[in-house]
């Protein structure tokens, strides 16, 4: 019987004898290297990225020459319709005509003015299967210029607005990198703070069943009260308690972090980092750095000329409006393709159009009216905004320091904490202190743990929250945005 639970022992996975050495944990910096390259949230940053370019390039395509090539071949009809007759009268005939086009548009936009040059080139074909007749249209060349007069110009707002919002772009892939480092940050101490209290309530599990057996064996002796024996055994339940509790909070903390990161539940055996790295960070330095790396400082000015924008479209759209068409070419028909181009005839046209409204009943005013002061609405906002962002880069800036020196005087606690619960329990095995001190010293040595890994969070939460404030690596007095 003892040989078959001996081989059966050797067919469970889990209990195999040979020993497997355990993956070694991850460090904060290994967990968000990983997530950069691999999480869904960073792909979402790479995508918006792309994005953005083509946008980009959409963009700068509409201030280049546009080369099409636009037709209709065939466009055959066969229908009953009203034909005039010599005598003048109409009547209805059965028609059979094939009407086919092709040409060719060069375009180019203008936009310092909001025009637009087109050079084209055109021939049709007509085809009447009634008469069996057949003609030519030609236009070898044709130059034209379509001119809006005093209307809005969105070409050139979009020169002025378009170049910033690219740019935005490229500093918020930067900024949502250094954001997904921030939240990993927080996720990873989240997970270790849980697997910390795991292994202290593991610890203090394997500590109360040693003062249990010993409380029984002083209990014997007549040298331990049954009170304090009772308490030696509530102490043991609590602490499997705790243990079965920050098992389940590890594991739940430990989904959040493998959701965010992709990162599999296997690896995820975290160490405890060292301390954030400590440099001086003047708040002056902080301050220049956000204005000049951070993309606040470009959507502050885009969406200010945005309003300007919708100012200048609110005059554009209402009141006066003008337009000015020239086409100058030649052109010429005939029966035969090649004698269509034989003496191409001139052809010359100018047309101006306006618009002038009489009476509105002040819609012109309210329009713009209406513009103007969105425009003092956003200057204002942009105002308070920028005023906010400054504030908070200072702040972030200021409590660094502070930060460190918690830090420092959270690991001197801890390790007094340790200390003293070391000493407090041999000498509670002795007999020379009471239960209830052992139970105070226990308490305050959890508690320092906890606030020293709460410490470390905080510190190494602040070291990215101020990279993604300044979007500078003050480690290395480079900014960020140089490296992408």
């Amino acid at each position: 019987m003892k040989r078959f639970l001996f081989v059966a022992l050797l067919l469970v996975p889990g209990l195999r004898l040979t020993a497997q050495a355990p993956p070694a944990p991850l460090t904060l910096e290994q967990v968000i290297a990983q997530a950069l390259a691999q999480s869904s949230v960073a792909r979402q940053a790479q995508t918006n990225r792309e994005t953005s370019y083509w946008q980009w390039r959409t963009y700068r395509a509409n201030y280049r020459p546009q080369l099409a090539l636009q037709g209709a071949i065939p466009d055959f009809s066969r229908q009953i319709a009203p034909v005039v007759q010599p005598d003048g009268t109409t009547a209805f005939r059965a028609v059979r005509f094939n009407n086919s086009n092709l040409a060719a548009t060069l375009t180019q936009n203008i936009g310092f003015t909001g025009g637009q040059i087109m050079i084209a080139s055109e021939m049709q074909r007509f085809d009447n299967f009634n008469t069996s007749q057949r003609s030519y249209s030609n236009r070898p060349i044709g130059i034209g210029l379509t001119q809006p007069l005093g209307a809005y110009n969105s070409l050139r707002w979009a020169r002025q607005i378009e170049p910033l919002r690219y740019q935005e772009s490229q500093r918020q892939y930067v900024e949502e990198r250094e954001n997904i480092a921030q939240r990993i940050t927080e996720l990873y101490f989240d997970v270790l703070l849980q697997q910390v209290n795991a292994s202290v309530a593991r610890q203090n599990v394997q500590a109360n069943e040693d003062l249990f057996r010993i409380g029984q064996e002083r209990y014997k002796l007549g040298r331990l009260s049954q009170s304090d024996l009772l308490l030696l055994e509530l102490n043991l339940l609590n602490s499997r308690r705790a243990l079965g509790q920050a098992l389940l909070e590890a594991q739940s903390a430990a989904i959040d972090l493998q959701s965010y990161t992709g990162l599999s539940a296997e690896a995820l055996q975290l160490a405890i980092p060292t301390a954030a790295p400590r440099f001086p960070v003047p708040t002056d330095q902080a301050l220049a750095q956000a204005r000049q790396n951070r993309r606040e400082s470009l959507v502050f000015r885009r969406r200010l000329l945005q309003a300007e924008s919708e100012v200048a479209r609110a005059k554009g759209t209402t009141g006066f409006q003008a337009s000015l068409v020239a086409n100058l070419g030649y052109m010429n028909q005939a029966e035969t393709f090649w004698s269509s181009y034989n003496n191409p005839q001139d052809q010359q046209q100018v047309r101006l159009a306006f618009s002038v409204p009489i009476l509105d009943w002040g819609r012109q005013k309210s329009i713009v009216k209406t513009a103007e002061l969105n425009r003092q609405q956003v200057q204002q906002t942009v105002a308070q905004e920028q005023q906010t962002f400054e504030q908070s880069v200072l702040t972030q800036a200021a409590q660094l320091s502070s930060l460190n020196e918690q830090l420092d005087l959270a690991a001197r606690a801890d390790t007094l904490a340790q200390r003293r619960y070391d000493i407090a329990r041999a000498t509670y095995q002795v007999g020379r202190i009471s239960l209830t001190d052992l139970n105070i010293a226990l308490n305050e040595k959890d508690q320092a743990k906890r606030s020293y890994i709460a410490a470390l969070r905080a510190s190494w939460v602040a070291h990215y929250r101020l990279r993604a404030l300044t979007l500078y690596d003050f480690e290395r007095q480079e900014p960020l945005v140089a490296k992408q």
